[in-house]
């Protein structure tokens, strides 16, 4: 065998450190929507769970959706536990603009490792892994239970998943007390922290007109009213758009973002259609007034005319969102460990919607944060990386969070 040093002359890549082999490994398994290989991360995740002698339970909550959920017991497991929550599943890809294979978890020459999930979120459950890996070496315990769990279809919802699992007994039986799951990417020196998250509303809008000969002007048409129904919805939009951008304290966050995502109807180009359909997307932040809000949709499909009516396909309600008061003692325990490793936090709400709205509304405090700064925010984008020494950094930050957690002291409640 050639010394180290005459590898490095024969161009030989150093050794890859044994975390970033694994990380690369669970990229290649394809739990990609729609068809998602869940059952090749499950067997991925009991491995794990059989090197590093942790606890390993399957909860079926629907058939074919499995949340796993890997367990290294406290001390004192009468205290409740640290969840550590990521999705196994990732978002369809357009391969033709990808400059790597998605699914081959390539690394290029400056470590940059590209793969679908690289940032959401597989590097995330592999960093809890590695850092669990790392404090269970060390000889190390604490009084708290610490739980990883993995679940299915986040990418579309979670209404298969964490929103099931919540609601289980076998969620109840984990005794949740705080939970940590993803969070974005930041390209500046910051963490982005998130604390809350917008209701996700999607709202389809149906017109009916009088129908007609194309070659008419027909009186009170369908597409006359649907006009006033977009103008409506759209001019709110630039509102929002104008209000995000004048007021330089407000993120993507505080705002309600709306896009009209589906257009439907008409028969044929001579015939004017006598229903068409419009749906929009609404991403509404926990500081407004949903029932308000509602009352503004409907007065705006009135004042299109008769024949204008709604229907939710998704209406989440619930606006719990999680301290981060310093007389929080979770709160407390990880931005005072964050502060110790000198490192710079954003409090925001997040923009869009993960399974951590069904952690608070289950009544158990949630803090969306991956370990990622320095970093462009790909998620969902083509050529999705992240760079082997972030993802590497990420794995120190958890191996100090994950202790600061699972040792604050008894609350009050639990005394």
């Amino acid at each position: 065998m050639l010394p180290e040093k005459d590898s490095e002359k024969l161009g030989e890549e150093p050794k890859e450190e044994p975390s970033v082999t694994l990380f690369r490994e669970y990229l290649r398994i394809k739990t990609v929507q729609p068809q998602p290989d869940y059952d090749t991360a499950v067997e991925f995740l009991e491995r794990i769970a059989s090197e590093l002698g942790l606890q390993c339970l399957k909860v079926e909550v629907c058939p074919g959706r499995v949340i796993t959920i890997l367990t290294w017991k406290g001390t004192n497991p009468q205290l409740r536990s640290i969840l550590l929550n990521s999705h196994t599943d990732v978002v369809p890809v357009f391969e033709e603009y990808w400059q790597y294979d998605p699914f081959s978890a390539f690394k290029d020459s400056e470590g940059n490792i590209y793969g679908r999930g690289a940032q959401d979120m597989k590097c995330v459950s592999i960093q809890y892994i590695e850092a669990i890996r790392r404090l269970k070496a060390e000889g190390r315990h604490f009084s708290r239970t610490i739980h990883m769990s993995f679940v299915p279809d986040e990418e579309i919802g979670g209404h298969k998943g964490m929103e099931l699992f919540v609601k289980s007994p076998e969620f109840a039986a984990l005794n949740v007390g705080f939970a940590l799951d993803e969070g974005l990417a930041n390209p500046t020196d910051t963490f982005t922290v998130f604390y809350g998250e917008k209701c996700p509303w999607w709202i389809k809008v149906k017109v009916e007109g009088n129908p007609g000969h194309g070659s008419r002007f027909i009186e009170n048409t369908a597409a006359e009213k649907m006009h006033r129904v977009i103008t409506s919805f759209l001019e709110f939009r630039e509102c929002e758009k104008q209000r995000l951008n004048a007021e330089e304290h407000l993120t993507l966050g505080d705002v309600t973002s709306v896009n009209l995502t589906m257009l439907n109807g008409g028969v044929s180009f001579n015939v004017v259609p006598s229903q068409l359909s419009v749906a929009f997307d609404i991403r509404i932040p926990p500081t407004v007034d949903l029932e308000a809000f509602e009352e503004q949709l409907t007065s705006w499909c009135k004042a299109a005319g008769e024949g204008v009516t709604y229907e939710f396909h998704q209406k989440y309600m619930d606006q719990t969102v999680t301290s981060t008061e310093e007389s929080d003692p979770w709160w407390n325990a990880f931005s005072g460990t964050c502060k110790d490793m000198n490192m710079k936090l954003k409090c925001e709400i997040f923009p869009a919607a993960t399974d951590s709205r069904y952690i608070r509304a289950a009544g158990r405090p949630a803090i969306g944060f991956s370990p990622m700064n320095y970093t462009p925010v790909l998620l969902h984008d083509h050529n999705e990386f992240l760079n082997e020494q972030v993802f590497l950094r990420g794995i120190e930050i958890y191996a100090r969070l994950i202790p600061a957690l699972a040792s604050v002291p008894p609350l009050q409640a639990e005394a």
